[in-house]
């Protein structure tokens, strides 16, 4: 199963991620968690020890010339637009707990739709992982889906758009589905994080209608606490664990995983 999750920044996104591969894991799943979000910090919700010491892929210059022939950041210069990937993920992965994790990092550039050796090298190796790889490949995306292409949204299983009520999540949740129709990504679903009460839930129901709800998690102080200690929010927030292993086991069933 292939899953990319998206959402408006602070959403818990990366909470949702963190959970999803836990739960996957423990189901005896062979789990490889990607960050594609700028606002790298699913190595922190995992537990990976110096999580602020991971070099991201696209900072990886040398490796990028390598592969793509020309350097970051040199303007004007011919590259590949195919360069090899496929052993790539063996030798870029850190493990921890039975999870799999790749770090991919963000093209700080103006503008959408850059072409250049560090973009070309990420979408391709994303590409491939999405298409190629025979296991459970969770992709934790910035606020939009830029990283995918018509050809990967055709092997994403499902989008998941995290959203918590308010106004600002439910506009980008908007904005993404239209974007994923855009590129022909057709299975989408919705999980309404930071739920106080019923009037919370009725809330994103109203906004967002006529859409597939996962599941619902209710708002637990004891995220806040784990990331304060620096430690995955499962390892507290008992609640958020059993809400996400319900949203696994539906995603399974109605994948026949």
């Amino acid at each position: 199963m292939k899953i990319a999750v998206s959402g408006k920044g602070g959403v818990g996104k990366t909470t949702v991620v963190a959970c999803l591969a836990k739960s996957f894991v423990e189901d005896g799943y062979s789990v490889l968690a990607i960050d594609a979000d700028p606002d790298a910090n699913l190595a922190a919700a995992l537990g990976f020890p110096q999580a602020d010491e991971i070099v991201p892929l696209t900072n990886m210059k040398n490796l990028i010339e390598e592969r793509t022939g020309a350097k970051p950041g040199e303007m004007g210069s011919f590259f590949k637009l195919n360069p090899k990937v496929d052993d790539l993920p063996e030798k870029l992965w850190i493990q921890k707990n039975g999870i799999k994790l790749m770090v991919m990092g963000t093209i700080k550039k103006g503008g959408a739709g850059c072409i250049c050796p560090e973009s070309t090298l990420l979408k391709v190796l994303i590409t491939h992982l999405l298409l190629n790889r025979d296991e459970v490949v969770i992709l934790d995306m910035e606020a939009g889906i830029e990283h995918l292409g018509r050809a990967t949204a055709k092997s994403v299983d499902k989008l998941i758009v995290v959203v918590e009520p308010g106004k600002r999540s439910v506009e980008t949740a908007h904005k993404i589905n239209k974007l994923r129709k855009d590129i022909g990504l057709l299975n989408i679903g919705f999980i309404g994080n930071k739920i106080h009460n019923k009037e919370n839930r009725e809330f994103l129901i109203k906004n967002l209608p006529d859409f597939e709800y996962l599941g619902f998690i209710p708002y637990d102080e004891k995220i806040i606490e784990a990331d304060l200690k620096n430690i995955p929010p499962y390892e507290l927030s008992q609640h958020v664990l059993i809400e996400m292993k319900k949203v696994v086991k539906k995603l399974r069933e109605d994948s026949s995983l």
